[in-house]
């Protein structure tokens, strides 16, 4: 009996034994089919980049010379508006006392410059008769012109008056739309404090800092490109002015470019990447270029998957540049002719195994 329970158990051990080697042979690693791509090099045409922010040509923030409260605003943000239409109103009682004020001292200038020219036309004509003295048309004379001065004076300051009533009733200078309100109804409006803000119709522009190290490569009249990133569209553009001072803009250079006209829907204050064209030096070295969205992002490191030798992925971390558009410069970490994976039909890991498309 003992020597028959002796060979059951071995007999049991040993099918133990064999289930578990065919479970590790079958648990094999599932393979990805995966689409490559090589790295692209731009050694044609090196461009300096430079970040700026989509503006309309025609824009104006408007204010005022007059202090007052706002007595009603006639628009909302949005409105299309016409040239002269009246926008923004500003209490303005005090210069409707001062008009009436001027209009009376027009009524008195006015009398007395009639009787001024009466009694001139009367010793002119008692001069020219040998009957009045020359002191005397001398006299009456010096009080005509002064009363027609007086009386040009008074209408001169009507004219001030009346200028200034442009001032509580502000009105858009050109056609277009209301973009921003700075003021509410009841608040008081400051001397040169923006109240309302209007662009026109027409085209856009882009306004772009760049770095004194890159400044002096620019010139005015350079085609450029230009990616708005909200939108990862590619409009082309002029540059037509280059400032030669960063006095007032932190050490560097406002650069502007008038973008071309395009069905591209652009609204101002859009994020813009402007690629500006140099001349190739020397100096100038090989970029290379991937794709974005072929990215890996773990934290504050950035990689992507290469394809090894034996057909499997291999997470290679790099330094990343300049972004051109849905490009990004790789500094370190990838070279030209290399293999990279752009898209996979499943989830990648380092070391899964891989089938190119």
């Amino acid at each position: 009996m003992k020597t028959i329970y002796t060979i059951a158990l071995a007999t049991s051990l040993l099918t133990i034994s064999c289930g578990k080697k065919e479970t590790t042979n079958n648990n094999n690693k599932l393979t990805v089919a995966v689409k490559v791509a090589k790295v692209t090099v731009n050694d044609n045409n090196p461009f300096i980049t430079a970040s700026g922010k989509v503006e309309a040509t025609n824009s104006a923030e408007l204010s005022t010379r007059m202090m007052g409260y706002v007595t009603n605003i006639h628009v909302k943000v949005g409105d299309k508006v016409n040239k002269g239409q009246l926008l923004l109103s500003i209490n303005n009682s005090d210069l409707q006392a001062k008009k009436a004020q001027v209009e009376a001292n027009i009524i008195k200038a006015q009398a007395g410059f009639s009787s001024a020219e009466k009694d001139y036309n009367r010793f002119k004509n008692l001069f020219e008769q040998n009957s009045a003295s020359q002191k005397e048309f001398d006299d009456i004379t010096v009080h005509y012109n002064v009363a027609k001065a007086n009386l040009e004076a008074a209408k001169q300051m009507r004219n001030e008056i009346n200028s200034q009533f442009a001032y509580t009733n502000i009105r858009a200078p050109f056609s277009g739309v209301v973009t921003n309100k700075f003021i509410d109804k009841g608040a008081m409006a400051n001397p040169g404090m923006p109240l309302i803000s209007v662009e026109g119709k027409g085209g856009f522009e882009v306004t772009a800092l760049v770095p004194e190290s890159d400044i002096s490569q620019i010139k005015k009249d350079t085609k450029v490109d230009v990616t708005i990133k909200s939108i990862n569209k590619t409009v082309t553009g002029k540059v037509s002015e280059v400032s030669t001072s960063a006095k007032n803009t932190g050490g560097q250079y406002l650069v502007k470019i008038n973008l071309d006209k395009t069905d591209v829907k652009l609204l101002s204050g859009m994020f813009a990447t402007v690629q500006f064209p140099v001349e190739k030096t020397q100096k100038s070295t090989d970029m290379v270029l991937i794709p974005s969205e072929a990215l890996v992002h773990k934290g504050q490191l950035s990689g992507i998957y290469t394809v090894s030798q034996s057909n499997t992925a291999v997470l290679r971390w790099l330094r990343l540049g300049r972004t051109f558009g849905d490009q990004v410069e790789v500094l370190s970490g990838l070279s030209a002719d290399e293999s990279y994976i752009v898209s996979s039909e499943g989830k990648l890991y380092n070391g899964a195994n891989i089938t190119i498309k």
